[in-house]
């Protein structure tokens, strides 16, 4: 026996002559209830007007049943699905990488690409990294950090705090609420 007829996917609903159950109650496809009825009477009335006879709902007693067009409102499933992905945003993390030497211009790009993530939505992992004996002045580079922090503040909150790790000190900026 296949995997699929083992299975079935629970996406897919059941219709027409999958449902096997002794009486539904039936709904037409205006929403208006037809009441409560046997299978085979359902299917036929579905069958009269060539639309499908679809489960709705298993879980009521009895089981829900509404006549439609399967096909027209998979359709419609789908776009509304489509709709939902479209307007939905996925937070990343954005890198801005610099040395604890920076000059004054170089961290004005930095902080302005990190307000372009942060407004675009997306956290900002502030990175230092260290070349070196450069690694004896963690303090500078925490205190360059902080001071990023603070020109941010307004769009931007300090989700972690400055951390050491190996040669890099970072520090990780999300957009406020």
């Amino acid at each position: 026996m296949p995997v699929s007829e083992r299975r079935p996917n629970r996406d897919i609903p059941i219709i027409n002559d999958r449902i096997r159950f002794p009486k539904l109650r039936v709904i037409d496809a205006d929403g208006a209830q037809l009441g409560i009825m046997t299978t085979r009477e359902a299917q036929q009335l579905a069958d009269e007007k060539s639309l499908d006879l679809v489960l709705v709902s298993d879980k009521a007693d009895p089981p829900v049943c509404k006549i439609i067009d399967y096909g027209k409102h998979k359709f419609e499933q789908e776009k509304k699905a489509k709709e939902a992905r479209k307007k939905q945003h996925t937070v990343d993390v954005k890198e801005v990488k610099m040395r604890y030497k920076i000059e004054e211009h170089d961290y004005n790009v930095r902080i302005s690409q990190a307000e372009r993530f942060i407004k675009s939505g997306d956290k900002v992992k502030a990175t230092i990294m260290f070349r070196g004996r450069e690694i004896q002045h963690s303090d500078l580079a925490e205190t360059l950090l902080k001071r990023m922090a603070q020109d941010l503040q307004e769009i931007a909150e300090v989700q972690q705090a400055p951390k050491k790790e190996g040669r890099n000190m970072m520090m990780l900026l999300a957009p406020k609420k």
